[in-house]
């Protein structure tokens, strides 16, 4: 801003503010935004004429155009449109679900909807901005203390370091995969026996914001285990032993049995409707993300080296979706089993808060984050 005219500033709320302007003599006879450009040279002439075409731009209590002439004199107020990333690290006073607590570490059963870090599309409203509440010493600790993330629609536990070095321990026992993490998934199809799944996960080359089973990705290994079975789909435990992002989502996609109610790795909805009684198909309709839940985690203590462990019940969501499956109709033996695999013969490569993506050392040191990942919306270990 010169120091030719005068100005005031006064908030209108968290996002915007509202600045007074007088236009100088010296500034008489130019346009409206290039005058405003000198005035205000922090801001860009692009972004100025997009206020000014917005409204958001008055002069002498009157909307104008940016080819409106100024002469000096008139009492200019622009309604100043602050960045929402700008804000992305701000406390927000936002409940949380805290179910382990001491000087060194957080743990927190995360609800589905919350993205963990904010990211372009999610700059409030994170468990980041919640920790901020929470802990405001986070503040000097690298992305607030988050050592691995949950997918935006992905229920569960999350650790979250108070210390930098309980933090740069965390990050080791990831690396190390020391740090034990159960999952709960009911997908569709039938699943008869347990098994692994060892396929490398990368970014799709089709959609950056995706990803698939790529050769060139990071090594990615699942262990899966069927728990119960209905006639078209089957509930599971699912252990992780690397955490990439999506890996439990793209690896259930491969086996051909992907997670009930996942938008981006289900098989374009194509879903056996025939095959369901109306209330189970009430049932998935009314179930809006994909049935997936962080349900234990294990580690070391950072303080202390002692192995500890955390177990929390299912989210209501997934209890009611459980007990529709439960009261359908058996199977008759002569019905043929339902599953994805007649539906192609390859599995699909992917053409998307994130799941469990865990921080590598180098990312971690460095605080990178790349802000398309969260909004795979990256949030974050699915």
């Amino acid at each position: 801003m010169t120091d030719t005219t005068q100005a005031t500033l006064r908030n209108t709320d968290s996002l915007n503010q509202a600045l007074t302007l007088t236009i100088p003599n010296d500034l008489g006879g130019l346009r409206l935004d290039v005058a405003l450009q000198r005035l205000l040279p922090e801001h860009s002439r692009s972004r100025l004429q997009a206020w000014i075409k917005d409204g958001l731009v008055t002069v002498s209590g009157l909307a104008s155009t940016s080819k409106t002439k100024v002469w000096g004199g008139e009492a200019v107020v622009v309604q100043v449109q602050i960045k929402p990333e700008q804000q992305a690290f701000q406390a927000e006073n936002i409940p949380l679900n805290i179910v382990f607590e001491d000087q060194h570490i957080l743990v927190i059963n995360k609800p589905a909807g919350m993205v963990v870090h904010p990211a372009a599309g999610n700059w409030t409203g994170t468990l980041l901005n919640a920790l901020l509440f929470h802990v405001p010493e986070l503040k000097d600790l690298p992305r607030a203390g988050i050592v691995h993330r949950l997918d935006k629609d992905t229920s569960g536990l999350l650790v979250v370091a108070k210390t930098l070095a309980a933090q740069t321990n965390l990050v080791r026992q990831l690396q190390a995969r020391t740090v034990k993490r159960e999952y709960r998934a009911i997908v569709w199809g039938q699943i008869w026996r347990n098994g692994m799944i060892d396929q490398p996960i990368g970014r799709d080359p089709r959609s950056r914001t995706k990803m698939a089973i790529n050769r060139a990705g990071k090594p990615a290994i699942t262990r899966y285990e069927m728990l119960e079975r209905f006639s078209v789909q089957t509930y599971m435990r699912c252990n992780l032993e690397t955490g990439r992002t999506h890996q439990i989502r793209v690896h259930m996609q491969y086996l051909k049995a992907p997670i009930v109610g996942d938008p981006v790795y289900g098989f374009r909805g194509i879903v056996p409707i025939r095959a369901m009684t109306q209330t189970l198909r009430d049932a998935v309709s009314q179930f809006k993300r994909q049935a997936l839940h962080a349900i234990k985690l294990g580690l070391l203590h950072p303080a202390n080296n002692e192995f500890v462990e955390w177990q929390i019940e299912l989210p209501d969501d997934m209890k009611a979706l459980l007990e529709a499956m439960r009261h359908e109709d058996p199977r008759d033996d002569d019905d043929e089993a339902f599953n994805f695999g007649g539906l192609q013969t390859e599995p699909y490569l992917a053409d998307e808060d994130y799941e469990d993506d865990d921080y590598d050392d180098d990312e971690f040191v460095e605080d990178e984050f790349d802000s398309e990942d969260e909004n795979l919306a990256m949030d974050d270990e699915d």
